[in-house]
């Protein structure tokens, strides 16, 4: 087996996302981590604290790739904050197919977890970026969370199969998206 030196906390942190997904936040332990990137258990511990430590870096990560792929949306979106705010939820449903696991950890509502600060600020840039170019700065925190909520409450519920009516699941996505753009371009500042 590899010594310690020759594994990175990159790895380390790749293998617990790897894991996360594939077997769950019970299946992300240090024993199912150090297999994967070849040490043994103890070893794993010189690049990490604890088990509660290489969580926090997998939800870190998270945190920082939901943050590119909504910069990179809303850059390829344009200059109209509408056209953003539609990409940002269209990247955010993305993501959480992709990361499904992940993505209901980032968004649990109570989650004991410690997200860093500066993490949780970057990956919430675009979005704020982009209600306050559409609403104005003073109700800017309001519409991204009106706007995140919505999407994270539909995308949710979508993972869970909780849409149990039929219909195009797709098109409704894209008519909750445009009611909501609506809505919060009603409240335009002036």
């Amino acid at each position: 087996m590899p010594t310690p030196d020759r594994t990175s906390l990159v790895a380390i942190v790749d293998a617990g996302r790897e894991l996360l997904e594939q077997a769950g936040l019970e299946g992300l332990t240090m024993q199912a981590v150090a297999t994967r990137v070849g040490v043994r258990a103890p070893s794993l511990y010189k690049r990490v604290a604890s088990r509660d430590a290489l969580i926090a870096l997998v939800t870190d990560a998270t945190l920082r790739d939901l943050g590119e792929s909504a910069a990179r949306a809303a850059t390829r979106a344009g200059a109209d904050p509408r056209d953003r705010l539609r990409a940002l939820a269209r990247a955010l449903r993305a993501f959480a197919h992709e990361r499904p696991v992940a993505f209901r950890i980032v968004f649990a509502p109570g989650a004991e977890l410690h997200l860093d600060p500066e993490s949780l600020r970057a990956s919430s840039v675009p979005v704020l970026d982009a209600a306050a170019d559409l609403v104005g700065e003073e109700h800017a925190l309001d519409a991204a969370r009106t706007f995140t909520a919505w999407a994270n409450g539909f995308v949710s519920m979508e993972l869970a199969g909780a849409f149990r009516l039929g219909g195009d699941v797709d098109r409704a996505f894209g008519y909750g998206v445009e009611c909501l753009v609506a809505a919060v371009a009603s409240h335009a500042a002036p």
